[in-house]
C-alpha cells in the first residue's frame, strides 16, 4: 500500500472482513439465509388475548444519530409521591426469528452486530433488525414489555412482564435530546409536537438519575474511557472523534441496566435459568492497590467495588485530562465481563463493575443473541411452555457468547487502529502532545490528543511511565497492521 493519496472506506472494509474472518467470525449471509429472509414482506401480526394494546402510550426511541436497528422503547408513568412505573418494550425480534432457522444460526455464530470504522457487520440481516424487527417510528409492533416501579429512593418496587403491541411515537437521537435536558439546544420536533412527550422524558431523566446515583453508592463503578470514532465523509477518513457519554445516553442505560434485573427476578421466580452477565471481582486488584498508592491513594486488600469508586471520583476532579487513560488501565485489570448460566440452585458472581448481583442481557435482540436467547426463555415462559434451550444447551452458548464478543472487540479495535494509521499516514514528520498510556518490557505507548490516537514510541522511550506528558514526533505508520510509531522528541 502507498503512502501517498486517500485510502478510503474499501480499504477499511477489507481490512475489516479480514479481521472478521481471521476471529471466526462471518462477515457474510449465507445463501440458505438469503433465501429465508426473501420470503419476509411485513412484520409479525400475531393476536391473542393475553397480548396487550399499549399503542397509546406516549412510547419513545432514543439512540445514536445513524442507529436503525431500534430495539427498545420507554415510557414513565407517576404514581404519585415520587413513585414512578416505567415501562421499557423490547423488539420481538422472536416472532419473525424462529430458533432453528437459517437466520437464527448465523446469529448464534456471531453472537452479536460487530461495529467498524468502515462497516457494520449485522448480526441479523437488515430487513429484520432496521425494519421488521425494529421499533420504528410510526409503526405497530410485537414487544415484550418490562415493567418496573422505581421508589423514591431508587429501589425497585412490584415489577412484570408481559407481551404487548406498541408503537413508537418519536425516533430520537442521545445528542438532540441531551442538549435539550442540558437547556443547550430547542427540544427535538417530535418532542415539541407529541403531546406530553417534554414532561415524559423528564420523568426518566429523572428516575434514571436517581437510579443511577444509588448503584454508584453501592460502588458502580465511573469508568471514563476513550473511545474514537472514525468520521467519513464521501468515504474519505477526515477526523477520529472522541464523543463523551452524555445525559440522555445515560438515561437509556439506567433504565436499561435496571429492566435488565427486573428480568432476572422474573426467571428466578419460576425456577427458571437465566444467562447471567457477570464481572467477577479482580484477581489483580493488588495491581489496582499498588496504582492507587502510586497516586497516593489507599486501597483495601480485599476488592471493594465502593473503595474504588470513590478513588476513581477522586482521581476524576484531581486529573480530568488523564483519568481515561487511569480508566483503561483499571478496565485491563478488572478484566472482561463473561455469559454464564445461573440455574435454579446456582449462584453466580454478580457485576463488580455495574455493583448488582444480578443482571442478564435483554434490551438489545436485535444485536446481541444473549437477548434474543433471554427473550425465547420469557415467550416459553409467559406461554407456559417448557424452556426452549436445556441447562447443558445454555451453558455451551454463554460460552460461545463470551468468545465471541471478545473477537467482536478485537475486530473492532483493529480496524480502529487501522483507522488511526491511516487518518495520520499523511502527517509523518509532524511532532505532537502526547501521554504515556504503557510502559513495560514489551514497548512504551502514547496517546496523542488530536487527532486521538495511540501508538508505539520506538525511539526516546528510556525514563517514561505511565502518565507522562511527552511530545513526539510521528514517524511510521503502516495501515495494513494498524501500526503507528512515534520518536520522543
Amino acid at each position: 500500500m502507498s503512502h501517498t493519496g486517500q485510502r478510503h472506506r474499501h480499504d477499511l472494509q477489507a481490512i475489516a472482513r479480514r479481521a472478521m474472518i481471521a476471529r471466526g467470525l462471518l462477515p457474510d449471509f449465507s445463501p440458505a439465509v438469503l433465501r429465508e429472509i426473501s420470503g419476509l414482506t411485513r412484520p409479525a401480526t400475531e393476536r391473542t388475548p393475553s397480548i396487550r394494546d399499549l399503542r397509546h402510550l406516549p412510547w419513545c426511541s432514543i439512540d445514536n444519530d445513524d442507529s436503525r436497528d431500534l430495539d427498545q422503547l420507554t415510557v414513565a408513568e407517576p404514581l404519585g409521591r415520587e413513585v414512578v412505573k416505567i415501562l421499557v418494550a423490547v423488539a420481538d425480534v422472536d416472532a419473525l426469528v424462529r430458533k432453528g432457522s437459517a437466520t437464527d444460526a448465523h446469529a448464534q455464530h456471531n453472537t452479536t452486530s460487530v461495529y467498524t470504522a468502515a462497516e457494520i457487520f449485522p448480526m441479523l440481516p437488515l430487513i429484520l433488525s432496521t425494519d421488521l424487527t425494529s421499533l420504528n417510528e410510526d409503526e405497530d409492533r410485537l414487544a415484550i414489555v418490562i415493567e418496573m416501579v422505581v421508589n423514591q429512593d431508587g429501589s425497585l418496587g412490584s415489577s412484570d412482564i408481559y407481551r404487548a403491541w406498541v408503537v413508537n411515537h418519536a425516533k430520537l437521537t442521545y445528542h438532540s435530546v441531551a442538549a435539550w435536558l442540558d437547556g443547550r439546544g430547542p427540544a427535538p420536533t417530535r418532542v415539541a409536537t407529541v403531546v406530553g412527550l417534554d414532561e415524559q422524558l423528564r420523568t426518566q431523566d429523572r428516575v434514571a438519575q436517581i437510579l443511577r446515583t444509588v448503584r454508584h453508592m453501592h460502588g458502580a463503578l465511573s469508568l471514563e474511557t476513550i473511545e474514537p470514532r472514525a468520521v467519513l465523509e464521501d468515504d474519505v477518513l477526515t477526523d477520529l472523534r472522541v464523543e463523551d457519554k452524555d445525559r440522555a445516553q445515560e438515561l437509556i442505560e439506567d433504565l436499561m441496566i435496571a429492566a435488565n434485573r427486573v428480568t432476572v427476578r422474573y426467571l428466578e421466580a419460576r425456577s427458571l435459568p437465566s444467562l447471567r452477565r457477570i464481572l467477577r471481582s479482580p484477581d489483580r486488584w493488588q495491581r489496582i492497590v499498588e496504582l492507587a498508592a502510586h497516586l497516593g491513594a489507599r486501597l483495601p486488600p480485599e476488592p471493594d467495588a465502593a473503595a474504588l469508586e470513590a478513588f476513581l471520583l477522586t482521581r476524576r476532579q484531581a486529573d480530568p485530562v488523564r483519568f481515561p487513560d487511569l480508566s483503561l488501565t483499571v478496565v485491563k485489570l478488572i478484566g472482561r465481563g463473561e455469559y454464564v448460566v445461573e440455574g435454579p440452585d446456582q449462584t453466580s458472581p454478580g457485576h463488580f463493575g455495574l455493583a448488582i448481583p444480578a443482571y442478564t442481557h435483554s434490551t438489545a435482540p436485535n444485536r446481541r443473541f444473549p437477548d434474543l436467547l433471554t427473550q425465547r426463555l420469557l415467550k416459553a415462559t409467559l406461554a407456559e411452555h417448557a424452556a426452549p434451550y436445556s441447562l447443558e444447551e445454555l451453558n455451551t452458548l454463554a460460552q460461545h457468547c463470551t468468545e465471541q464478543e471478545d473477537n467482536a472487540s478485537k475486530v473492532e479495535r483493529r480496524v480502529q487502529k487501522s483507522a488511526a494509521a491511516l487518518l495520520l499516514e499523511s502527517k509523518i514528520g509532524q511532532r505532537f502532545d502526547a501521554i504515556v498510556t504503557g510502559a513495560a518490557a514489551k514497548g512504551t505507548w502514547v496517546r496523542i490528543l488530536h487527532p486521538s490516537a495511540e501508538g508505539r514510541v520506538v525511539r526516546g522511550f528510556k525514563g517514561l511511565d505511565v502518565g507522562d506528558r511527552v511530545r513526539v514526533e510521528l514517524i511510521d505508520t503502516n495501515v495494513e497492521q494498524g501500526f503507528i510509531d512515534f520518536a520522543r522528541v
